[in-house]
């Protein structure tokens, strides 16, 4: 399997762009794609398709080996453009044409192919949907930050002046989960971030609200289908 997989920050506030080449073994899944709180914009040749945030690891198939670009919004961002709760896309890849009109995506899908930078046009695209989208609202911002952060769902409510029941509708929309189940993912990101830069996994665990390293094992192994060993050397 390909491994030159890149990334940058898009011009798109808090979104990056990223690439990854063509899977050439002609093998089975590729690498697990990890629970992030994200959604992306994603090409490859022929398709342009959405990815609704995930709750476990999404492992692509072997008819999806690429090449790939993407825009990767951050947590929340996504809905307002593409006009669909993000509800309704958790644990789904979708084809855009399922949610916009099928001769606009024809036309567009056309000129990312024939870009010499499909990922450089496929960002453009996710500019001018932004464009045209309503706001971000900053409510689904100060949730995902006040999460990310750490604070509990209790604390997030307090914070951003909703009732723990609004909150968890608001964050069905715009996260695709409610707030306990974000809070895990971006735990669980911070906590991978931490133990690849070399914190050992005691330490790591008590950082980032775990109980203890068995806790952060459980939650890991739940959350991104395999070890925390064998996901850190993958």
């Amino acid at each position: 399997m390909s491994t030159d997989y890149a990334e940058r920050a898009s011009r798109l506030p808090g979104a990056v762009v990223w690439t990854k080449g063509a899977d050439r073994t002609g093998g089975g899944a590729g690498a697990p794609v990890l629970p992030d709180g994200c959604m992306d914009l994603l090409w490859t040749e022929g398709r342009l398709l959405v990815a609704g945030p995930d709750t476990r690891a999404f492992r692509p198939g072997p008819g999806l080996r690429g090449p790939w670009a993407g825009v990767r919004f951050r947590p929340g961002a996504a809905p307002s453009l593409l006009g669909v709760p993000a509800s309704e896309l958790r644990d789904r890849r979708v084809d855009l044409a399922d949610l916009r009109p099928d001769g606009e995506v024809r036309r567009l899908t056309e000129r990312i192919d024939a870009a010499p930078d499909p990922a450089a046009a496929l960002e453009q695209l996710a500019l001018r949907l932004a464009a045209a989208a309503q706001p971000e609202d900053p409510l689904v911002r100060a949730v995902a930050g006040a999460l990310a952060a750490g604070r509990s769902v209790a604390a997030t409510a307090e914070v951003v002046g909703l009732g723990v029941r609004q909150l968890h509708r608001r964050s069905l929309a715009a996260f695709g989960y409610g707030p306990k189940t974000l809070a895990r993912i971006l735990r669980l990101q911070r906590a991978l971030g931490l133990a690849r830069s070399g914190v050992p996994l005691a330490e790591t665990a008590a950082r980032t609200g775990y109980a203890d390293q068995a806790h952060l094992a459980r939650e890991v192994r739940e959350l991104a289908g395999q070890s925390v060993t064998s996901l850190l050397v993958s």
